[in-house]
C-alpha cells in the first residue's frame, strides 16, 4: 500500500499513525496489570490472524507496531489487525 492509502485508512483508526514504514499506536492503561492483560488479548487475536505485531510494554503504556515484513510494507493484514486491536483498546 502507498503511504497515502495507509494514511487514508488510518483516518478511521483513532490514535494510529504511519511511522518508519509501520503503523503504530500507543495505548495507556491505569495499571501495569491492565497493560499486560491488553497485550495477552492482542497476542491471542494476532495468533488467530497469523499476523504478529511488535509490542513494547512500558509500565502502563503499550506501543503497538504493525507491518507485513514478508510483503515489504503495510498491507490490509496490518489494517485488519489494527482494527481488532483498536476494538480491544476501547477508549484508551
Amino acid at each position: 500500500m502507498s503511504d497515502d492509502e495507509v494514511r487514508l485508512a488510518l483516518a478511521n483508526l483513532d490514535g494510529w499513525e504511519l511511522s518508519g514504514g509501520e503503523i503504530v499506536r500507543q495505548v495507556r492503561f491505569e495499571t501495569f496489570p491492565d497493560a499486560v492483560a491488553f497485550v495477552v488479548g492482542v497476542a491471542f487475536a494476532a495468533e488467530a490472524a497469523n499476523h504478529h505485531p511488535d509490542l513494547d510494554i512500558r509500565y502502563n503504556k503499550v506501543r503497538v507496531a504493525l507491518a507485513t515484513h514478508s510483503e515489504g510494507g503495510i498491507t490490509a493484514k496490518d489494517l485488519d489487525l489494527a482494527r481488532t486491536i483498536q476494538a480491544r483498546a476501547g477508549g484508551s
